[in-house]
């Protein structure tokens, strides 16, 4: 089991996101970004040293804003997942400076 606390906010994340409502091609493009990210915090938990850790963290943290860019193109207004996705951002750019 993955002990990241960040990565039980982007599973929840991504179960938040399944459920908007949006275009089609925006929910395919957010839905696969915010897969990304979990996918990726996972895999970079299991790297043994810290370049490549933070190689995958990068990863995600990128991710993260591309989820933060089409939830604005698509109008979302929902401040939970927008804080959500905020804090998603903050704790990934975090993790990505610690495993330096």
């Amino acid at each position: 089991m993955i002990q990241l606390r960040v990565y039980g906010l982007a599973q929840v994340f991504y179960q938040e996101v399944k459920i908007l409502k949006m275009p089609v091609h925006l929910k395919y493009q957010l839905v696969r970004a915010a897969a990304s990210i979990t996918c990726n915090i996972a895999e970079g938990s299991g790297r043994s040293t810290r370049p490549d850790q933070r190689r995958f963290y990068v990863m995600a943290y990128a991710s993260a804003k591309e989820c933060t860019a089409v939830l604005s193109m698509a109008g979302v207004t929902s401040e939970v997942v927008l804080d959500r996705v905020d804090h998603l951002c903050a704790s990934l750019y975090k993790l990505t400076r610690v495993s330096l």
